[in-house]
């Protein structure tokens, strides 16, 4: 079973680039604009860091009913900061990972992916997004 990490989504997303110094550069993007861009490109995307346990908890349970996710791992994004502080306005909660979207839509996070494993309902999502076939 292998699940897809997706590492910085630098060049599929446009941004501003603004010279700070000779040096370096500074990259300007709305977050929410990107988690929104990000959330509509797979059928499944799980907005995470790479050692929270929740977050591998979650990726698991995708991995193990046979979808292949799409992961952003926000610790290792250079936006990832800024895209985390999105998130948390976005569920109106701390701590803002893991955060799953299924076909674009946002599903919710731990609570709400796992409360829709148990009541049945996350199959049919996975199914109407293309993530499942069977």
């Amino acid at each position: 079973m292998h699940c897809q990490t997706t590492g910085s989504w630098g060049s599929y997303m446009p941004t501003t680039r603004i010279p700070a110094t000779a040096s370096t550069v500074v990259v300007v993007g709305d977050p929410l604009e990107r988690i929104e861009r990000l959330a509509s490109e797979n059928a499944v995307v799980i907005f995470s860091v790479s050692s929270c346990c929740m977050c591998h908890a979650i990726k698991r349970l995708f991995c193990g009913m046979g979808v292949n996710p799409s992961v952003i791992e926000l610790d290792q994004d250079p936006r990832g900061r800024d895209m985390e502080k999105a998130l948390i306005r976005l569920l109106g909660a701390s701590p803002a990972v893991p955060v799953v979207f299924i076909g674009g839509k946002l599903v919710g996070a731990m609570d709400r992916v796992m409360a829709s494993h148990i009541n049945g309902t996350l199959v049919p999502l996975l199914k109407q997004a293309g993530a499942l076939w069977l």
